[in-house]
């Protein structure tokens, strides 16, 4: 049975832990999963804060700016009154000597189309600098402008300490699903090294109103693909490579934050295909770590692009009766269910699938990247590459990950998609062991000692695993 607010006026609740920081407990707020909106009004995920011993209610931050607040400006149509979404559904961090907390941000509703809401809508998939004591916003940016990608925020902001032209500097580094490692000093929010605003693809959609350029930083370099330039199509052969520009032909390609396209539009395109798509990237399962004494970030990333179909509201909630809609004003456009855009059943695009870089934090620069878990069966065992020398590719899964002072620990899969957790070289990237496990390791582990022995502790579906080190 359900229980809470109407879900006429929307749906709100939590996906992540609080966070305890300074006496404050400071919670994120999860809203309505965006695959399965079809309706403009929602709530937004405020950021609350309690005292830890009492429970009292001492502040709330407006994720949806109001009149008189800042960002107000950036909500046309005044759909800050009315539509949500918005919150910090991936964990916070905080750094509890400069009394700030760092909040990620996904975007508005809805993940796909914004029309209804012009406007870069603060404070959508941002990065907000928050005092600990007050909920006042101390700094805050905008990672994507009026974002209908999914390009939401999804894991948490990385502090570091680290040197950079001689200088000790306090960093906060947010990575994302563009495959950017967006870097600030968490102290005042000024950018690391210069963050440009570049020109991106006009709107495709009837009455969306997208954002002119987005932000892309010069450091560090993206590590991973951004859009779908011709040079990353598959090229295990010719033959595949042409069947991909083929295949191609029916869709809109090739630009980074390339917007989403309706049904039955006046282009005759089955869709349009936008790389990184909302599982591309760094996402949700995928939890970058960072060494604190060599200032060496470990990030884990895969390719991936998505080619979700924009229909009506009334047709996506005719196509799914099993689900119950928040809010009350049907949209022009919801997403539909996506086109599987691939070559023979092999990816549109070429390996490594899935990897994990290192990155140089005090100067921006990659160390290495290496492809993580195995080429799948599927790959190996596929008819029309037999005979050729497939090189690795990684298993298009993302890694947890753990950084220890002697090694790099983290999960990979076998060709066969059986789970192992692996020990790397960290300066290196070579694999050092492995040790196999009883399932599927997802989003994180830990490390602690007990009576002279180390344990490691892996998050698997449907429970913990604990391991012992000799």
């Amino acid at each position: 049975m359900y229980e809470g607010i109407p879900l006429e006026t929307g749906y709100i609740t939590s996906s992540s832990p609080a966070i305890v920081v300074n006496d404050v407990i400071i919670v994120g707020n999860s809203a309505e999963q965006g695959y399965n909106q079809s309706r403009q009004e929602n709530v937004p995920g405020d950021i609350l804060a309690y005292d830890v011993r009492t429970g009292e209610h001492l502040w709330k931050f407006d994720v949806l700016p109001g009149p008189g607040e800042f960002g107000h400006e950036t909500w046309e149509n005044d759909a800050w009154s009315w539509t949500g979404d918005i919150s910090s559904w991936a964990p916070l961090s905080a750094d509890p000597e400069l009394g700030l907390v760092y909040v990620p941000t996904n975007g508005a509703t809805q993940d796909f189309f914004g029309g209804f809401r012009p406007g870069d809508n603060l404070f959508s998939t941002s990065l907000i600098a928050l005092d600990v004591k007050t909920g006042e916003r101390k700094w805050h940016y905008q990672l994507v402008h009026h974002d209908i990608w999914n390009y939401d925020t999804s894991t948490a902001p990385v502090l570091m300490d680290v040197t950079v032209d001689g200088k000790e500097v306090p960093i906060v580094v947010q990575a994302t699903k563009q495959g950017f490692a967006y870097t600030f000093n968490r102290e005042t929010g000024d950018p690391i090294w210069p963050i440009e605003e570049k020109p991106v693809p006009e709107g495709l959609i009837p009455g969306e109103q997208l954002a002119a350029t987005q932000p892309h930083p010069t450091r560090p370099a993206a590590y991973d693909m951004q859009g779908l330039p011709e040079e990353e199509l598959i090229d295990f052969t010719p033959e595949l490579r042409a069947e991909a520009l083929e295949v191609l032909e029916d869709y809109v390609w090739g630009p980074f934050f390339n917007p989403p396209l309706h049904r039955d539009n006046d282009l005759g395109m089955k869709a349009s295909l936008w790389c990184p798509g909302d599982v591309g990237g760094t996402n949700i399962d995928g939890t970058p770590v960072a060494d604190p004494t060599t200032g060496i970030m470990y990030i884990t990333s895969q390719k991936g692009c998505s080619s979700r179909v924009m229909i009506t509201g009334a047709e996506r909630e005719a196509e799914h009766p099993n689900v119950v809609p928040t809010g009350t004003t049907l949209n022009d456009f919801a997403v539909g269910d996506g086109n599987r855009v691939n070559v023979r059943g092999l990816q549109i695009f070429k390996p490594p699938y899935s990897k994990i870089t290192a990155i140089d934090m005090n100067t921006g620069d990659h160390l290495w990247s290496k492809p993580v878990g195995d080429t799948p069966d599927r790959v190996l065992n596929h008819p029309d590459l037999q005979g050729l020398d497939i090189p690795k590719t990684g298993s298009g899964r993302q890694a947890a990950m753990l950084a220890t002072p002697d090694i790099l620990i983290h999960s990979a899969n076998g060709s066969d998609g059986t789970p192992y957790v692996r020990a790397r070289n960290k300066a290196t990237g070579d694999i050092l062991g492995e040790v196999e496990v009883p399932g599927s390791i997802r989003y994180g582990m830990m490390t602690y000692m007990h009576e002279g022995v180390q344990h490691l502790v892996i998050n698997q579906v449907g429970g913990l695993v604990a391991l012992t080190l000799p």
